[in-house]
Order: structure tokens, then sequence, then C-alpha cells
């Protein structure tokens, strides 16, 4: 049984004053210009953190989120619901946001559901949504990308060739992975300050023993002593990371296979920088749709997983293992941002034979270059094979069948 509160005694998730950090940083919306000349036209240099004017060359460094606001502190002492601006609850279902060009005065239409960025149509300018509004569309922080489009599009086609075997013809013919995309998934990270109580029955093994029980036949027994186990302790998390869109939440497997993208876990998000549009580049982003209270109790359970795993080796001695058999978890407090995560993607809509398209996804990890996905199979092969491998089983296991009935007549 699981019982998950918070410092009040109430459901988790429900602490009536939250504590509210604020990120927002006063900069107006499309003004995002190089601190030195006034320039737009600024990009990432290479995979560091460094930001350059293309016009007149000045450097400058984004800081990290957590140094920024100490985020990174203080677990120990967390209570109720802390959250930061960006991790706000969603007010607003505006997705076009229009910003007023600096450079030449026309107004410019950003959708934010797809991007935070665009360019002026008459001077090219570059605007940008730079602070948070209530849409979810703006998180506190971003983790840039380090893998390269080659070295993504390298990996892709490495799991595809792995795979070619049993895929389907015509994904083989269609596949070009130079189609793949850059885009930054939307999450969030949360601290916990959290007490556990396990409640359970360990074995230790006592003597182990074999009783014939037939001619070719034994039965193996063993005796054990059980303890009642009972583990009370406290647990600091620090950045748990939680999906915060709400079609990979709710996974429709008919359909799609984009529930491979949290696959991709674990991200570096130390190394989080605080929210700056520049990071952004080219590169697309998915707006945040999910609010804290809709992912807090997913959160809370992984909570429970990870105070588990805590004290495995405090449990080691009961060879027999540990049965749970009540377990409560209280949350004192947490620490919640919102943040956007590097993902490399590839996708293919295979149409079904029902008239249905299913849509497979090849995702990369922006960061660590870990590869997953999902490739439509050539159902006609791989039954081929499942049935040789079964005949070819039965072949051996048959004869030997017979043999073992006769020795025993």
């Amino acid at each position: 049984m699981t019982q998950p509160h918070d410092s009040n005694g109430v459901p988790s998730g429900q602490a009536s004053e939250p504590t509210i950090i604020d990120t927002t940083t006063g900069q107006a919306h499309g003004h995002d210009s190089c601190p030195q000349c006034g320039s737009t036209e600024i990009t990432r240099k290479g995979v560091t953190l460094s930001l350059i004017c293309q016009f007149c060359r000045y450097e400058w460094v984004g800081s990290r989120l957590e140094d920024t606001h100490g985020l990174g502190e203080g677990i120990g002492e967390l209570e109720g619901r802390v959250y930061t601006s960006g991790a706000a609850d969603i007010t607003s279902d505006d997705t076009l946001v229009t910003l007023k060009c600096t450079g030449c005065g026309s107004e410019v239409v950003v959708d934010t559901a797809h991007s935070l960025e665009a360019r002026c149509h008459w001077c090219r300018s570059i605007l940008s949504i730079n602070d948070k509004i209530p849409n979810g569309a703006v998180p506190d922080g971003v983790l840039p990308f380090t893998i390269t489009k080659d070295d993504a599009v390298a990996r892709i086609a490495q799991f595809v060739e792995k795979r070619q075997f049993f895929a389907l013809k015509k994904f083989k013919d269609e596949f070009k992975p130079d189609n793949v995309m850059g885009v930054y998934m939307p999450y969030m990270t949360v601290d916990g300050n959290v007490g556990a109580r396990l409640h359970g029955q360990g074995e230790v093994l006592t003597r182990r023993y074999t009783v014939q029980t037939g001619k070719n036949t034994s039965t193996t027994y063993y005796d054990a002593n059980v303890f009642d186990v009972v583990r009370d302790f406290d647990l600091h998390i620090d950045d748990l990371i939680v999906e915060s869109s709400a079609s990979r939440s709710h996974i429709d497997n008919r359909s799609n296979t984009n529930n491979i993208i949290n696959s991709l876990l674990p991200f570096d998000v130390k190394e989080m920088v605080a929210f700056d549009s520049n990071y952004l580049g080219e590169f697309s982003a998915e707006k945040r749709d999910l609010n804290i209270d809709d992912v807090s109790s997913r959160a809370h359970v992984q909570f429970l997983t990870m105070a588990r795993e805590s004290i495995r080796d405090d449990i080691a001695g009961y060879d027999r293992g540990v049965r749970w058999t009540h377990e409560q978890l209280t949350v004192h407090g947490s620490r919640w941002a919102s943040v956007f995560l590097p993902v490399w993607l590839y996708s293919y809509a295979e149409k079904m034979g029902d008239g249905q398209v299913m849509i497979h996804y090849i995702a990369v990890n922006g960061r660590s270059g870990a590869c997953m996905g999902s490739v439509p199979v050539n159902k006609g092969r791989l039954w081929a094979v499942t049935l040789g491998v079964s005949a070819a089983t039965a072949a051996i296991a048959w004869p030997l069948g017979i043999i073992a009935m006769a020795s025993g007549a």
C-alpha cells in the first residue's frame, strides 16, 4: 500500500501556500540583441555555452540556471511546494503572440506552440520571446545541444542498420536520415525532501535440500527464517526529470511510438543555462501543456521507487529478499522548474492495412548521443523466422523426449 502525503498531512501537491522563485528577466519581448552593438544576428559558438554576435564578434556566456537562482541548494530544508516562474500554472491557451520589431516597427506574429523566435519579414531582424508568458511556452532553463546533426544522423543510420533484416522493405527504401530534426522537448525538474516508511517481511535462508519425488524427478525445498522489516528514513532527491507534455504522457501506442523519447533519459541537467532564446537558434521547441498538479503524482511514484532503491544495500542480508507490504511516502517539500531538453528526432509514417497510420520515431539524446526508436516490421519475415525457430526447437526436443520415455520404460 502506497500513501504519499505532504508535510501538512494532506495529499501531496495540495499545499496551500506555495513559494514562487522569480526567474523572469525583465527583458522586453522582441528585443534580444547583442549587448555590445545591438545586432540581433546572434548564434551559439559551436557546442560551447558561448554566444557570439555575427556582426561585431562579441562573445558572452549564459549563466547556469542553478547558480542564478540557487536551485541546487537546500533540498533538505524544503517545505511545501516551491516552484519557479516558468513552472507556474498555464493560464492562457493563446499560442500566437504579436511582437513589435525594434528594428523597423513592423508587427510580427510568433506561434509559440512551435517556436519562440521569428524573423521580421521587412528588416530581417530576429525577434524573440524573452520572458515568461502565461501559456507555458517559455521555460526557466534550456540544456543546449552538444551532439551535432551529422553525429545524430550517423547514430540513427546505425540504429536502423542493426534492424534491417526485420524492417519493412518500404521503410528501408524510403529511409532518409538527413530528415532528422532537432527539437527542444518540455520537461520539469523536481527536487524532493521526502520521508519514507517501508514495512514488510524479509527471509534469510537457513537450509536447502532436495527430495526424490519419482524415479527420475526430484524437488528442491528450502527453509528460511522470516523477520519483520521496517525502514523509516529521509531522502533528498535532486533534479528528477518529469515529462510535461500531454501527448507523451498519455501514450496511444496504436497511432505512434513517441513514448521512446523518455527512454533517452537521463540528461545532464546540472549544465542547464537560464533560458535565453539565443540558445534555440534554428531548433524548434515544443510548448509545455501540463501543470505541476498534472505530473506530481507521477513524480511521487518515482520518489517512492528511488526510496526503495536507496536501501537496497541495507537489506542485502535478507538473501531470500524482502516483500514490502506497507509503504508510505511523506513529501515534506518539493521544488519545481520548467526546462527544455534537446532531442534529435526522425519520424516515419507507416500505412497500416486497416487504413490507419502508425508514426514511428527514432530519437537521439542531444547531449549523450543515446539512441532509441521504433522501426516498422516486416511481419511476414518475422513470422517465418519465429516458425522456423519453433520447428527447429521441436525437431530437437521431440527425439530427446522419445529417448527419455524409452529409457524410463
